[in-house]
């Protein structure tokens, strides 16, 4: 499943990148989805920075899908790569539960708009192969993984808008 979403942040891009990259954890009150985010490692180099977060999620789970997820699975470290040249950022998340099962990963892009904004376009893709998601019979793989995809993606596209709308709040507390 794609995932899709623009944000126009009345910031210019410099601030937002630099927030975005630098002040996640900072964004937390703002992100009523997110529970924690830990910072595991960060490296910079030039005009790069690679970073490592694991992000602990929360909220309610549908009865459909209960069977194969529980609201302690709702963590995930998320890989970044932050290119300020480009004003790109390339992310790939790997879930902590099903991870063989479960790929997912994008592009944000940094854009101007005028003087002042910027428009945060997130790109990205969710695939689910629930045959490897042990205790699914293979008869019901297929909608049990739809099920699952269509939670999850119910659960980021929402967050993509939620850390966005965090962002923003987070930058006009800062003036």
């Amino acid at each position: 499943m794609e995932l899709s979403s623009d944000a126009r942040i009345p910031f210019p891009r410099d601030v937002v990148f630099a927030a975005y990259r630098d002040d996640l954890v900072k964004l937390l009150p703002y992100l009523p989805n997110v529970r924690r985010i830990e910072v595991k490692s960060r490296k910079d180099d030039g005009p790069r920075s690679d970073l490592v977060n694991i992000w602990h999620g929360g909220g309610e789970i549908p009865a459909a899908a209960r069977a194969v997820l529980s609201e302690s699975m709702l963590s995930w470290t998320d890989y970044a790569t932050w290119l300020r040249d480009q004003w790109v950022c390339e992310w790939r998340i790997e879930t902590h539960a099903f991870t063989e099962a479960v790929q997912c990963g994008g592009r944000n892009q940094f854009l101007e708009d005028g003087p002042g904004a910027t428009i945060l376009q997130i790109r990205g893709k969710l695939e689910i192969d629930a045959k490897k998601i042990k205790g699914v019979p293979g008869f019901l793989a297929g909608k049990v993984g739809k099920i699952v995809e269509e939670f999850l993606v119910g659960k980021i596209q929402p967050n993509l808008v939620e850390t966005v709308k965090g962002l923003e709040k987070y930058l006009q507390s800062k003036t």
